[in-house]
């Protein structure tokens, strides 16, 4: 195994490059639609969805053309949701990665219609992949539950509904779990359906994961808003905060917030210990999510 900077590295640059061939053309018509879907989606980013699916390909010696197809269809779901996160009706950023919110380059109209591309290209992915079409059908089932009112959209429909609302921790636990989790968790069950179904114990052991780490990852966010800077996080600091939204440190306090990553750290590590050293990405994965400053 290459040490995880390397694995990092390699990968990153395998998902840009295989997002940039997969993306439409700035030169075809609609040109300014197009360029809005490039601009969102080739913005940088951690990738840390993309990265799990390559941690996970690994695991099961998943061929890289199927986690290639997997991982940029990941991103192009998640590259949309940030479009649509950030427009005025929703979370009304006008950053994102440091760069100017798509809406603010081409419009609110071009961003929306951006984001409902992106959403539609990541099933053609997956379509067009190299995969059977049993294991196509049990993975774009997945990403449906995890991207739609299930899961992501219907996290961000709780959210919303909760804006200046008392909520409890369970409630916000769950909002998170949808919001944030659900598609964080396929990202490790589309590449471990490759070779087992839901009920085999890897399956059970790597979701359990993954909701660990979708959860962890989250309540970093919010202390992260709180306690990280503009040009750090690349979007507005103390937006939640400012607009009285529910957070992990708004409600438990921040060292209590701080401790609850640790044990959900611990959590996913410990359903990790049966895989061996060919999990170490995975587990370093977790070790940065935790400790990630922006």
């Amino acid at each position: 195994m290459t040490s995880f900077e390397t694995f990092q590295q390699i990968k990153s640059a395998q998902i840009e490059a295989a997002l940039a061939s997969i993306l439409p053309s700035e030169r075809i018509e609609p040109k300014g639609l197009h360029s809005a879907m490039r601009y969102s989606t080739l913005n940088g980013g951690k990738r840390i969805r993309a990265l799990l699916v390559y941690a996970t390909g690994h695991l099961f010696d998943v061929k890289q053309d199927i986690l290639d197809s997997i991982a940029c269809a990941i991103e192009l779901i998640h590259s949309y949701s940030l479009i649509h996160d950030d427009l005025p009706a929703m979370d009304d950023d006008d950053l994102r990665r440091g760069k100017p919110s798509c809406h603010i380059i081409y419009g609110e109209a071009t961003a929306i219609l951006a984001g409902d591309a992106l959403l539609t290209l990541a099933f053609k992915v997956i379509t067009n992949s190299n995969a059977s079409a049993e294991q196509k059908v049990n993975v774009i089932q997945l990403l449906s539950q995890a991207a739609g009112s299930r899961g992501m959209v219907g996290g961000q429909a709780i959210d919303l509904n909760s804006e200046r609302k008392q909520i409890s921790i369970t409630e916000l636990e769950s909002m998170h779990l949808h919001k944030t989790g659900a598609l964080i968790c396929a990202c490790i069950t589309m590449v471990v359906c490759m070779k087992h179904d839901s009920s085999h114990s890897d399956y059970l052991h790597l979701k359990h994961y993954a909701g660990c780490i979708g959860l962890a990852f989250q309540v970093q966010d919010d202390i992260l808003d709180e306690t990280s800077s503009t040009a750090a996080l690349g979007k507005t600091q103390g937006k939640d905060k400012h607009a009285n939204k529910a957070t992990y440190p708004a409600l438990l306090g921040l060292k209590p917030s701080k401790q609850l990553t640790k044990d959900l750290y611990e959590d996913a590590i410990s359903h990790l210990s049966h895989f061996g050293e060919r999990a170490d990405y995975l587990r370093q994965i977790a070790e940065f999510t935790v400790s990630r400053h922006a």
